[in-house]
């Protein structure tokens, strides 16, 4: 791995509040700089990754629906009635 100079600006006051609390939990602000830009490359492939899942999860979902694979909104009511009923008899079957 090569090491680079990451240079930027901040606020001076910032800067010692950041080394103070660096220093309060055995850290120099070089580390815990290094893990925070860790966390948020990770953070963004994880983002990117889901966004990619998702967007391949429609697109199944179109495609089904074009190919006409669909279920009616009747259908789809029909079921949660039944569902609906099959709950609501459970707690007086398990009391009994």
């Amino acid at each position: 791995m090569n090491d680079v100079t990451f240079t930027f600006r901040v606020d001076e006051s910032l800067k010692g509040q950041f080394a103070a609390a660096a220093k309060a939990r055995d850290r120099s602000g070089a580390q815990l700089l290094r893990d925070f830009m860790r966390d948020f490359v990770r953070q963004q492939d994880e983002a990117a990754m889901h966004e990619h899942w998702f967007r391949r999860e429609v697109q199944i979902g179109r495609d089904s629906a074009d190919a006409g694979n669909l279920v009616s909104a009747e259908d789809v009511e029909s079921e949660a009635v039944a569902w609906r009923e099959e709950t609501r008899r459970k707690p007086k079957s398990a009391a009994s």
